[in-house]
């Protein structure tokens, strides 16, 4: 979000908080992009905002609340309101429990385990979700639209659209088992808390193999995660490259370096194997 609605944001998450009786005279943003993470003090709520109609809050929420039930590793809603969405000045606010980092670290083994026991409650729980290839079909869509791209050159162009298509058809050749996926388990949704790793951000649940949730996390995490595909794993890898270099270029991308990062991830493409993560792009964007 630009500065103007981070601001009108702040003011309509405080607003929902002091109306349902908690105090929110201070809010720190700790994380910006299409949703704005804010903590919310003296009450201390970790409240999540987005645009009205640009999100799924409600239902993060009902899933937030069936994986609790299975046990599952998930950031909980905040106990003291009723667990839903609310809405002021175009907004959709919701409000979870706030927990402060415990640790500076997640170690891969205990991140691995929080995945594992994620995904075997998301089997239990399996409500309605997309495939993941609907996330695939949005980056084709940006890729083919040189109005939604328009700085996208006509050779990266069809180069990314023809690696996507193939990568689409590849993983789905695999037959691969498919259940309910967090969709981006990246290190920025999990939290390292006193009651282990919890996850947050369930926006881009899909169902896939697991595999997919695999290629977002760092390869010591995947490591140490049982049973996983390597083959199939190396695919996802390369298509989650190829989608995040999709949505780079898109018109209006607010991604902090999104042009040079969506540059770098078309070269490594083009370079092959072995396909880094994207934990460990970004470490090299920030050392450049």
């Amino acid at each position: 979000m630009d500065t103007t609605d981070v601001t009108r944001a702040i003011t309509a998450a405080t607003s929902v908080a002091a109306s349902l009786g908690l105090p929110a005279r201070h809010a720190t943003v700790l994380h910006n992009s299409n949703k704005l993470a804010l903590r919310l003090m003296p009450c201390d709520v970790f409240a999540r905002v987005a645009f009205v109609g640009q999100e799924v809050a409600q239902f993060e929420v009902d899933l937030a609340r069936r994986l609790a039930e299975v046990g599952g590793p998930v950031c909980p809603l905040e106990p003291r309101v009723e667990p839903r969405v609310y809405t002021h000045d175009g907004f959709a606010v919701t409000l979870w429990t706030y927990h402060g980092p415990a640790t500076p670290h997640l170690s891969p083994a205990d991140y691995a385990k929080a995945l594992q026991r994620l995904h075997d409650g998301m089997r239990r729980a399996d409500v309605p979700s997309p495939r993941f290839t609907d996330r695939i079909t949005e980056a084709q869509e940006i890729v083919a639209d040189p109005a939604g791209s328009p700085e996208l050159a006509d050779a990266d162009r069809a180069f990314l659209s023809g690696r996507l298509a193939t990568l689409r058809r590849a993983i789905d050749h695999r037959g691969a088992v498919e259940q309910l996926l967090h969709g981006e388990p990246h290190p920025g949704n999990v939290l390292s808390t006193e009651n282990g790793p919890l996850f947050i951000d369930f926006e881009t649940c899909c169902r896939g193999p697991v595999e997919f949730d695999l290629a977002h996390v760092p390869e010591a995490v995947s490591e140490q995660y049982p049973g996983m595909d390597q083959g199939l794993l190396d695919d996802c890898r390369q298509l989650v490259i190829a989608m995040v270099a999709a949505w780079r270029w898109e018109r209006g991308d607010q991604f902090p370096n999104g042009r040079r990062f969506g540059e770098v991830l078309l070269r490594l493409l083009r370079e092959g194997p072995p396909w880094p993560t994207l934990d460990t792009v970004i470490e090299r964007l920030d050392d450049t």
